[in-house]
């Protein structure tokens, strides 16, 4: 039986874990592959029996008119690049590396919280020129955080946040009540969560319910002294609004890891503004973090090519009945 090619298209993939690399060379034909189009995509998955991919988009079109692509590897946790019923339909299997990065993303988020509650990032470029500023900062002690979405990260941050002495509120349908309560934070609706946060923290995958989830009328509700932060996905927050929001001093700031478009174009009008803490999709962004989702691709790939199932399997319903 012949080895099976694997495309790398992934930037970060083995750059801090050759041992990945070399695992997947054990048993198949391993090629690194820049893709800057969909064309050069849709050929990768033409050629290729499997492929690890970063933040490159495989859409229906693309899957659609793959015959040889067997699986598709995300090198992440999130999965909103690749249309998975369009995958599931071609018969692909597509796996993720679920939780590798929470911690990451958790510490990430509460940094965020602090530099620009003491505004550091501003004072950090005033000292850079050559001007001494002392800016007036806020404490976190006694305020109100809420979190968005009460998964692998938001958990995290709200232990994580457990020795500040803040009251935690967290907001997610999906999680029952007294498991939030476990972890030390107070179950709310949405809208009470936005009223009443100091801080607003979002940590919610991307699906057509969460799309501009955060929009102008609840962006609203928030108090004005209020700062939100987002280190999930840019369009769960309706950027035009936010915009707004903080040109007009509705609310006091925000700290931004995503945008709707990225990379950030040098258009984009949240540029222009003196109350937001910018950062390049970086969250996720540690040796430690890529070193486990490296190795989680490799042996997920090694599972398949063995005729075994993966562990983490992004469209499970491929292994239904079997």
């Amino acid at each position: 039986m012949s080895r099976p090619c694997i495309a790398i298209t992934s930037k970060s993939y083995g750059v801090h874990c050759k041992k990945a690399v070399e695992l997947l060379e054990e048993f198949a034909a391993v090629d690194r592959k820049n893709v800057s189009s969909e064309d050069e995509m849709r050929s990768i998955a033409m050629d290729y029996d499997g492929v690890i991919v970063g933040n490159e988009k495989m859409d229906r079109d693309i899957l659609i008119s793959s015959d040889k692509l067997r699986i598709i590897a995300r090198h992440g946790v999130g999965v909103d690049n690749i249309d998975l019923d369009a995958a599931t339909q071609k018969g692909i299997i597509v796996t993720y590396t679920p939780q590798s990065n929470s911690d990451s993303v958790a510490e990430y988020a509460i940094m965020l919280m602090l530099g620009i509650a003491k505004n550091f990032p501003k004072a950090s470029y005033e000292i850079s020129n050559g001007k001494w500023v002392r800016l007036l900062g806020s404490e976190l002690l006694c305020k109100t955080v809420g979190i968005v979405g009460f998964g692998a990260v938001g958990r995290r941050v709200a232990k994580k946040l457990s020795g500040f002495d803040v009251k935690i509120l967290a907001y997610d349908p999906f999680v029952k009540g007294n498991e939030i309560e476990k972890e030390g934070a107070l179950p709310v609706g949405l809208d009470e969560l936005l009223r009443t946060s100091d801080f607003v923290t979002i940590h919610v995958a991307l699906s057509a319910e969460t799309h501009h989830l955060i929009n102008r009328d609840r962006l609203r509700l928030m108090k004005k002294s209020a700062f939100l932060i987002n280190t999930s996905r840019g369009s769960i927050i309706d950027e035009s609004a936010l915009y707004d929001s903080l040109k007009n001093g509705e609310i006091s700031g925000a700290a931004l890891d995503v945008f709707e478009q990225e990379p950030i174009t040098k258009d984009n009008p949240l540029l222009m503004l003196d109350n937001v803490v910018l950062s390049p999709h970086m969250a996720n962004f540690t040796s430690e973090a890529l070193i486990r989702m490296d190795m989680m691709n490799a042996e997920d790939l090694k599972r398949f090519f063995q005729g075994k199932k993966p562990l983490f399997v992004a469209n499970p319903i491929m292994f239904n009945g079997k």
